[in-house]
């Protein structure tokens, strides 16, 4: 019998620490809430690749995704609030994003990154497929880089999606309220579905 879809989606009823589904969390800009990023996205139906400030090596831009159910999402966002300091001070996500059918990144490009040394990825690989790369390095107890609890994923360039795809997370009843009263209509009468972690953000 071939493993097919369905033998695929029952597997994950019996884990708790992976998920079907990936998810992308926005950030504020000096003009827009975090929120209305999200709904900027939502209207355009466009993820725009972003260089990330260094974290995306290569010439190309890449949208970025965590691998990991919602608690997982939620250890992480709070580790990054916890140890922002340590992390360089850089808001890199806020605690609302869209969440996607992994299978359907896949089918548009989306593909796990590959953790390894910078330098041997670079050897790997062509540097056109640069943007895949994430480093990780163990070997200096003074200065390990690890960022492996994001089980990241990457589309490069822009990711376009329909909007009936995702649905979305939002962190506090602030930010559901925001959305609610500036989203449009139409959008928030085909996305999947609204999901609060309200009760998983520390």
């Amino acid at each position: 019998m071939a493993y097919d879809e369905i033998k695929w989606r029952k597997r994950f009823n019996y884990r708790s620490d992976i998920t079907l589904t990936l998810t992308h969390l926005t950030r504020e800009t000096k003009e827009m809430s975090s929120v209305e990023v999200l709904i900027k996205i939502l209207n355009e139906q466009k993820i725009i690749g972003s260089s990330n400030s260094g974290f995306i090596h290569g010439s190309n831009t890449a949208v970025c995704f965590q691998d990991a159910p919602q608690y997982g999402v939620a250890q992480n966002i709070n580790h990054e609030k916890t140890y922002r300091e340590e992390l360089g001070n850089k808001v890199r996500y806020s605690h609302n994003g869209l969440v996607f059918l992994k299978s359907y990144v896949f089918k548009k490009g989306g593909r796990p990154v590959i953790y390894e040394k910078l330098e041997v990825a670079k050897e790997m690989l062509h540097e056109d497929e640069w943007w895949r790369i994430v480093n990780y390095d163990l070997s200096n107890k003074e200065n390990i880089i690890d960022w492996t609890h994001e089980r990241e994923w990457r589309v490069k360039g822009d990711f376009e999606f329909s909007l009936s795809q995702p649905y979305i997370i939002l962190g506090n009843t602030s930010d559901y309220n925001e959305f609610m009263n500036k989203a449009p209509e139409e959008v928030k009468n085909t996305i999947a579905g609204i999901t609060s972690i309200v009760t998983l953000i520390k």
